[in-house]
């Protein structure tokens, strides 16, 4: 299996900028997305966690889909977020999905309910199955409370092939390196944690998807792109002049701190939807002092 050059690099895990109504600002989804294409990335990340489609309505996300597809338009891929943790909900959703214009799914661990691992060997197979587009897993255990073990993400990979790769958010670098080291050729290792993401791509991940690269898409797929063609001499300034900022944006959750440093650049206005809130007064000043020259 060839490695997917589909969702090789940076991908930008997609912000929605909300209008002081909470409404979807599309003026300004439109701008971030047509910076994010211009600066280069590979491909663009809809509806995941970063996006708050959980606090939207079905409509609001086929609204948001069909506006990302079209605003889009072919010019780079599109990996939508599909998951939940009732399997049957999900494999539903996927069959009255449009795919017209995404390229592939991520699919989240489930969360709350805690299955073991054999119960999330068979959730993604069935998500596999029914999905006619490629599969990348999403393990991010801070969030869901299950972890995806190294041995379940490499029997997905080795026995369904519609399972292309894992964003693996888990922050444990043994995991990632027993995945990298046991993997089918072409199955994609990709940081879920942008202050990871040169380290993993030394251990051997293919790229990021990125909270940090909505605002500075140009710096963080530089610094990737170098990574991985094995140039850390030249992509390690950039993670470091990042890295500050990397840290910072997360001090009170996701997408809070993005959010905030978009407004900070005159991108977006700084709005939530609880139950998530914007970032203290003291973080904010912060954010602002970390932004790049």
């Amino acid at each position: 299996m060839a490695k997917n050059p589909l969702f090789t690099g940076t991908g930008v895990a997609l912000i929605t900028p909300f209008r002081k109504q909470e409404t979807i600002d599309f003026s300004k989804l439109e701008e971030l997305i047509n910076n994010i294409i211009d600066s280069k990335v590979d491909y663009i990340v809809a509806l995941g966690t970063t996006s708050e489609a959980a606090t939207m309505t079905d409509s609001e996300r086929n609204a948001l889909q069909q506006f990302i597809v079209e605003t889009v338009n072919g010019r780079i891929p599109i990996m939508l977020g599909v998951g939940g943790n009732n399997t049957r909900a999900v494999t539903d959703a996927i069959s009255q999905t449009n795919f017209d214009g995404i390229s592939g799914i991520l699919s989240v661990t489930p969360y709350y309910n805690k299955p073991q691992q054999r119960g999330l060997v068979q959730h993604f197979k069935n998500i596999a199955d029914a999905s006619p587009v490629p599969v990348v897993l999403y393990n991010v255990p801070g969030r869901t409370s299950c972890n995806i073990t190294a041995e379940t993400t490499i029997q997905l990979a080795h026995e369904c092939p519609n399972i292309i790769g894992i964003k693996e958010a888990s922050g444990n670098l043994s995991q990632v390196m027993e995945i990298v080291r046991n993997k089918p050729a072409g199955f994609l290792v990709i940081s879920g944690d942008d202050a990871l993401t040169l380290p993993m791509i030394a251990l051997g991940a293919s790229g990021v998807i990125s909270v940090i690269a909505n605002a500075y898409p140009k710096e963080m797929s530089d610094m990737v792109r170098l990574a991985l063609k094995g140039d850390m001499k030249k992509a390690q300034p950039i993670h470091y002049s990042l890295l500050p900022l990397m840290n910072a944006i997360f001090e009170e959750g996701n997408p809070s701190g993005i959010k905030a440093l978009l407004e900070i650049l005159g991108r977006i206005n700084n709005q939530l939807r609880l139950p998530l809130c914007k970032v203290s007064k003291p973080l904010y000043n912060k954010i602002a002092s970390l932004q790049l020259p």
